[in-house]
Protein backbone atom coordinates (compact mmCIF):
# COMPACT_ATOMS: atom_id res chain seq x y z
CA UNK A 1 0.00 0.00 0.00
CA UNK A 2 1.47 3.23 -1.21
CA UNK A 3 0.98 5.75 2.17
CA UNK A 4 0.60 9.54 1.73
CA UNK A 5 3.81 10.08 2.84
CA UNK A 6 5.16 7.81 0.11
CA UNK A 7 3.43 9.56 -2.43
CA UNK A 8 4.42 13.20 -0.46
CA UNK A 9 8.05 12.11 -1.35
CA UNK A 10 7.49 11.65 -5.02
CA UNK A 11 5.68 15.20 -5.46
CA UNK A 12 8.85 16.51 -3.05
CA UNK A 13 10.98 14.77 -5.51
CA UNK A 14 10.20 16.66 -8.67
CA UNK A 15 8.73 19.56 -7.08
CA UNK A 16 12.38 20.63 -5.31
CA UNK A 17 14.47 20.18 -8.43
CA UNK A 18 11.70 21.99 -10.52
CA UNK A 19 10.39 19.00 -12.90
CA UNK A 20 6.88 20.02 -13.00
CA UNK A 21 7.35 22.03 -15.38
CA UNK A 22 8.22 19.33 -18.01
CA UNK A 23 5.77 16.45 -17.14
CA UNK A 24 2.55 17.33 -19.22
CA UNK A 25 0.30 14.39 -19.84
CA UNK A 26 1.35 13.38 -22.75
CA UNK A 27 5.30 13.21 -21.92
CA UNK A 28 4.23 11.48 -18.34
CA UNK A 29 2.69 8.55 -20.59
CA UNK A 30 4.92 7.98 -22.72
CA UNK A 31 7.63 7.71 -19.56
CA UNK A 32 4.75 5.74 -18.27
CA UNK A 33 4.86 3.10 -20.69
CA UNK A 34 8.80 3.62 -21.59
CA UNK A 35 8.88 1.96 -17.44
CA UNK A 36 6.60 -0.31 -18.50
CA UNK A 37 8.99 -1.59 -21.28
CA UNK A 38 11.59 -1.70 -19.07
CA UNK A 39 9.68 -3.67 -16.73
CA UNK A 40 8.76 -6.21 -19.15
CA UNK A 41 12.06 -6.58 -20.64
CA UNK A 42 12.81 -8.65 -17.28
CA UNK A 43 11.15 -11.34 -18.44
CA UNK A 44 12.13 -11.19 -22.40
CA UNK A 45 13.65 -14.19 -23.21
CA UNK A 46 12.62 -16.12 -20.52
CA UNK A 47 10.95 -19.17 -21.71
CA UNK A 48 8.61 -20.94 -19.05
CA UNK A 49 10.18 -19.38 -16.39
CA UNK A 50 7.56 -16.82 -15.18
CA UNK A 51 8.52 -16.65 -11.85
CA UNK A 52 10.46 -13.73 -10.39
CA UNK A 53 14.12 -15.19 -9.28
CA UNK A 54 16.44 -13.07 -6.96
CA UNK A 55 18.26 -10.99 -9.34
CA UNK A 56 14.85 -10.67 -11.22
CA UNK A 57 13.44 -9.33 -8.02
CA UNK A 58 16.04 -6.37 -7.84
CA UNK A 59 15.39 -5.02 -11.41
CA UNK A 60 11.67 -5.57 -10.51
CA UNK A 61 11.78 -3.26 -7.83
CA UNK A 62 13.36 -0.68 -9.50
CA UNK A 63 11.49 -0.54 -12.40
CA UNK A 64 7.97 -1.23 -10.96
CA UNK A 65 9.33 1.77 -8.26
CA UNK A 66 9.68 3.77 -11.75
CA UNK A 67 5.49 2.63 -13.04
CA UNK A 68 4.56 3.81 -9.76
CA UNK A 69 5.78 7.09 -9.61
CA UNK A 70 4.69 8.32 -13.08
CA UNK A 71 1.18 7.06 -12.30
CA UNK A 72 1.54 8.96 -8.87
CA UNK A 73 2.95 11.78 -10.91
CA UNK A 74 0.12 11.53 -13.92
CA UNK A 75 -2.48 11.62 -11.26
CA UNK A 76 -1.17 14.74 -9.71
CA UNK A 77 -1.28 16.82 -13.07
CA UNK A 78 -4.39 15.56 -14.13
CA UNK A 79 -5.87 16.66 -10.25
CA UNK A 80 -6.98 12.89 -10.06
CA UNK A 81 -7.09 11.59 -6.45
CA UNK A 82 -5.12 7.61 -6.59
CA UNK A 83 -7.96 5.98 -3.89
CA UNK A 84 -10.95 7.73 -6.02
CA UNK A 85 -9.70 6.55 -9.35
CA UNK A 86 -8.81 2.74 -8.24
CA UNK A 87 -12.26 2.33 -5.84
CA UNK A 88 -13.91 3.73 -8.90
CA UNK A 89 -12.25 0.99 -11.78
CA UNK A 90 -12.35 -1.73 -9.01
CA UNK A 91 -16.10 -1.15 -8.82
CA UNK A 92 -16.24 -1.11 -12.16
CA UNK A 93 -14.38 -4.70 -12.53
CA UNK A 94 -16.44 -6.22 -9.88
CA UNK A 95 -19.57 -5.48 -12.22
CA UNK A 96 -18.30 -6.40 -15.48
CA UNK A 97 -16.67 -9.58 -13.60
CA UNK A 98 -18.89 -10.97 -11.13
CA UNK A 99 -17.87 -13.27 -8.66
CA UNK A 100 -20.32 -16.27 -9.67
CA UNK A 101 -19.09 -15.90 -13.41
CA UNK A 102 -15.45 -15.35 -13.35
CA UNK A 103 -13.94 -16.90 -10.43
CA UNK A 104 -11.30 -18.62 -11.53
CA UNK A 105 -11.34 -18.03 -15.58
CA UNK A 106 -9.39 -15.77 -17.44
CA UNK A 107 -12.34 -15.45 -19.94
CA UNK A 108 -12.54 -11.44 -21.07
CA UNK A 109 -15.97 -10.12 -19.20
CA UNK A 110 -17.79 -10.27 -22.60
CA UNK A 111 -17.17 -14.00 -23.04
CA UNK A 112 -18.03 -14.75 -19.34
CA UNK A 113 -21.31 -17.11 -18.99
Amino acid sequence: MLRDETIQRVLNFRDDRDWRQFHTPKDLAISMNLEAAELLEIFQWSGSNVDCDETQLAKLRDELADVLSYCILMADVCGLDLDEIMNAKVAKNEAKYPVEKARGSAAKYTELK
